[in-house]
């Protein structure tokens, strides 16, 4: 056995406890499947917020990764450009409970309204439906069994996994990274977009 196969072994033993926070929220939750096209599943994500008025059709940014590295934290780059996953229960939005708007910590296009939020006990910041339009999504394979990975339709910053153990109706758990996001509380002006 080589060094590397070695550090590999360890690095995926050393996971194995992560792996039931990153797939159920609580057990005896019994939801429908989760959908492949994130837009297609939040068309009737409405929220109250004003954060889903029509932006007409949200285009992809044609700038590198890189850009964004002085615009946001270390940490948050690690989560949005190298897919990496905050520690469970680190967030301070995983408690959010204020009405308003979450939106890209990168490019700060709106993601979630605070109607969509709920408690998942997983120590992220959970919703049961983006803003229509606002995701893409892919099969992610990091973990061995595939999982649905979304990210911002607008700057494909990684924002978290959609599972299929979310609350009915919709039976939908958008597990997010905190880092990924930033709150903006019902009564105050949306940021201007970036990039």
């Amino acid at each position: 056995m080589n060094r590397r196969t070695l550090l590999h072994g360890i690095a995926a033993l050393a996971a194995l406890p992560l792996l039931p926070a990153c797939s159920q929220a609580s057990p005896g939750t019994n939801a429908a499947s989760a959908t492949a096209q994130g837009s297609a599943a939040a068309k009737s994500a409405a929220g109250s917020s004003g954060a889903n008025q029509s932006m007409g059709e949200v285009k992809m940014l044609d700038v590198p990764h890189s850009y964004w590295r002085d615009k946001v934290s270390p940490a948050a780059y690690e989560v949005l450009f190298d897919e990496d996953t905050e520690v469970a229960f680190s967030s301070p939005l995983d408690k959010e409970k204020r009405d308003g708007t979450f939106v890209c910590a990168a490019c700060q296009l709106p993601l979630f309204d605070s109607t969509t939020k709920f408690d998942s006990g997983t120590g992220w910041p959970s919703f049961t439906a983006p803003i229509a339009g606002r995701m893409g999504t892919k099969r992610d394979f990091k973990l061995i069994w595939p999982r649905t990975e979304y990210h911002c339709a607008r700057c494909g910053g990684h924002q978290g996994h959609v599972f299929d153990d979310g609350p009915a109706p919709r039976g939908e758990r958008w597990c997010n990274n905190g880092l990924a996001l930033a709150f903006v509380p019902q009564g105050q002006p949306l940021p201007a977009l970036r990039g």
